[in-house]
C-alpha cells in the first residue's frame, strides 16, 4: 500500500516493511517471513518474544551494515547476527537514520502480565517527512496513546498499526477505541493470522468498527 510516497507491505502477524520513498527499507518485527523478501536497511524490534524478535527471520532480511534498533533486553539475542549495527533504544529516546526519525514509545499490558510495564518494551513512531507511522507493539489500550492525537493534522499522513487479537494485547473493540481517539489517516490491524493469537475475523471486525466511526481502515495482504 502506498500513502504519501511511502510504501507499506505486511509481512504477517505484527511485521511490516516500509519503503520511505528515498530508497530506505525499514522492517518492523519480522516473523514467519516469506522467502525472497528484499534485504532491508533498518529493522525495529519491539520486544524479546519469539514472534517479534525471531533471529531466523531477521537473518533472512539483513545485509552487511543493516541497523537493528532494539530495547536493552534483546541485546543478547541480536549478538548472534554478524555484520549488523545494533542500536539500543529506550522509551522516550529518539534516533535518526538518513532522514528517518525513530522515537520509542511505551507498550505494555494493563490487566495482564504478558507484557508488563516494568520491561520497558516498545512501540515506535517513525517520521519520514510528512508521513508518520505508529507501530504500537504488543500493547493494551494505554493512556500514553492519547498523546498521539493530532499527529494527523498540519498536512501529515498519520498511519497507525494496532494489535487487535485480544488475550496478549488489545481486543478489536479496544483498538477501535484508540483509533477513534488518535484519528489516523489510515489504520492497519496487526497481531493476527500467524497461529499465535488473533484471526482474520478479529481483523475484519476491527476494520468494520473503524469504518463505522468514519476512519479509513485497511487489512493488508501478507507478502
Amino acid at each position: 500500500m502506498e500513502i504519501g510516497g511511502v510504501n507499506i507491505d505486511f509481512l504477517g502477524h505484527s511485521g511490516f516493511v516500509i519503503n520511505n520513498g528515498s530508497g530506505k527499507r525499514i522492517a518492523i518485527d519480522p516473523y514467519n517471513v516469506s522467502d525472497g523478501i528484499e534485504k532491508v536497511d533498518l529493522i525495529l524490534i519491539t520486544h524479546a518474544h519469539y514472534d517479534h524478535c525471531s533471529i531466523k527471520d531477521i537473518s533472512k532480511i539483513v545485509k552487511k551494515g543493516t541497523i537493528i534498533v532494539i530495547p536493552p533486553d534483546v541485546q543478547s539475542k541480536i549478538t548472534k547476527i554478524e555484520d549488523i549495527d545494533m542500536q539500543i533504544i529506550e522509551v522516550g529516546d529518539e534516533l535518526e537514520f538518513g532522514g528517518v526519525k525513530i522515537e520509542a514509545l511505551p507498550a505494555y499490558n494493563v490487566d495482564k502480565d504478558f507484557h508488563p510495564k516494568r520491561e520497558d518494551w516498545l512501540g515506535y513512531l517513525i517520521k519520514m517527512g510528512n508521513v508518520i507511522v505508529y507501530h504500537a507493539g504488543d500493547s493494551d489500550k494505554i493512556p500514553e496513546m492519547n498523546n498521539l492525537a493530532g499527529y494527523g493534522k498540519h498536512g501529515n499522513q498519520f498511519i497507525a498499526m494496532l494489535p487487535i487479537s485480544g488475550k496478549y494485547v488489545m481486543t478489536a473493540e479496544e483498538a477501535a477505541e484508540i483509533a477513534s481517539i488518535i484519528s489516523p489517516s489510515l489504520v492497519i490491524p496487526m497481531h493476527y493470522g500467524a497461529g499465535v493469537a488473533g484471526t482474520k475475523e478479529d481483523a475484519e471486525r476491527f476494520v468494520e468498527l473503524c469504518r463505522e466511526a468514519g476512519l479509513r481502515a485497511e487489512m493488508l495482504e501478507k507478502i
